[in-house]
């Protein structure tokens, strides 16, 4: 495991110096992590049969499918604004300005052009972020609209909301354009699930989706059969994590932060793992997911890098996490590719029509190793032939097994 713990040691000093000004975090450190490590071990064993997408996803009873769509890489985000009306001490960035609609660095001012790219790139679902899609709730609309005009109509299209300004014209006008699902984020309204009970017989779909907050576990295990009295199908438990915005509230609240690609809060993990445990042992009638950070970074970014890939490259190798490969005359290298909106300011960039509309577009080499020995090549032959049950101890198979699958697991902390 040689190669993986360097690699888990440049992540622990990548973000130690990011947050270098908050000196009162947590840091996780093995004289705290082994009592977690023994909860957490318990908590999965009893949801063994339980675990989906490399086991990254623990769950009870259903996912709902925009959640299967998620998983497959066939989903698309449209955050209608960056603008928010809520102040959720989670909230992990700055959500204060109303900015175009967007996804993947991509800016969509007209919703034409968005339909014309979810069809182009295969798209299965569609929602609709932000900050708070109900601000601009006309522009929510006119999206919705123009999708269920120009896409498929299996096209599955969700949106999520806090539910401050949600009412009831609203909620029956999005159903009038066939809105499959909607999904609360009521940790920003106190908890309340009156908006929830809103949405119920006029959307067919209700989830409610929240960080799982370590201090509300409680509240939210109780409130599990109000939820489902309130019409909730499904309840996707989050995982808190650290970011520059909301490190001077989560520093206060003691968390046991985690180095991983981001910094992790434990506790979350904890918590959602019991709140999962806990319908189960009670066999309540509602489907709970743990939308796990390593499920999210994992399975939804190299759901995009496969789209991409494979629409703009289709005679690329291209790897199970979404890569190109180019291995050759003793040589073995990566790409990756970015899609942009149609600009003269991207250097060396190639450009494709989508529909009517033009976009411009990069292959960046992202590593390359030149010199490989017969027996270098030995190795990553059968590498690629049969993916190891557990990391490369080489530090050149590690980095190859990296561009190559996805990592299986909640990671040890």
């Amino acid at each position: 495991m040689e190669a993986l713990y360097a690699w888990l040691n440049s992540l622990q000093n990548k973000n130690k110096n990011e947050f270098s000004q908050w000196p009162q975090i947590k840091w996780a450190n093995p004289y705290v992590i082994e009592d977690y490590q023994s909860q957490r071990e318990l908590l999965l064993q009893n949801l063994k049969d339980n675990l989906l997408y490399k086991n990254t996803k623990p769950y009870w009873n259903y996912i709902s499918k925009g959640c299967e769509i998620c998983a497959s890489g066939k989903w698309s985000c449209l955050f209608i604004t960056n603008k928010c009306n809520a102040k959720c001490f989670y909230c992990p960035t700055q959500q204060t300005r109303d900015e175009k609609p967007s996804t993947q660095g991509l800016d969509f001012d007209d919703p034409y052009e968005y339909a014309s790219y979810i069809n182009h790139l295969g798209f299965k679902g569609v929602s609709f972020s932000g900050g708070e899609p109900f601000l601009f709730f006309e522009r929510t609309l006119k999206y919705l609209k123009v999708l269920r005009e120009k896409c498929s109509k299996d096209l599955y299209i969700w949106i999520y909301t806090n539910g401050i300004l949600v009412d009831e014209s609203k909620l029956k006008a999005l159903a009038n354009l066939n809105l499959n699902e909607i999904r609360f984020d009521i940790g920003a309204t106190g908890f309340s699930l009156d908006k929830v009970r809103m949405a119920k017989d006029i959307i067919p779909n209700i989830t409610i989706e929240i960080p799982a907050i370590p201090e509300e576990k409680d509240k939210i295990i109780a409130l599990l059969p109000e939820m489902i009295e309130a019409g909730v199908r499904n309840l996707n438990l989050h995982h808190l994590r650290l970011t520059q915005h909301n490190a001077p509230h989560l520093v206060k609240r003691e968390y046991t932060i985690d180095s991983a690609e981001r910094p992790l809060v434990i506790e979350s993990e904890l918590a959602a793992l019991e709140i999962i445990n806990a319908a189960k042992k009670s066999g309540l009638n509602i489907g709970i997911n743990y939308c796990s950070f390593h499920y999210k970074n994992r399975f939804q970014k190299a759901g995009y890098r496969n789209i991409i890939s494979d629409k703009l490259l289709p005679a690329a190798k291209i790897t199970k996490n979404g890569y190109i490969r180019d291995y050759k005359d003793h040589s073995i290298s990566y790409y990756s590719i970015k899609l942009f909106n149609d600009s003269d300011e991207v250097p060396f960039a190639s450009s494709i029509e989508i529909g009517k509309y033009k976009y411009s577009y990069t292959v960046t080499k992202v590593f390359e190793e030149n010199k490989l020995s017969s027996k270098q090549m030995k190795a990553i032959d059968e590498l690629l032939k049969n993916e190891p049950t557990s990391p490369p101890t080489d530090a050149l198979l590690f980095t190859i097994w990296q561009f190559e699958y996805i990592e299986n697991g909640l990671r040890d902390w």
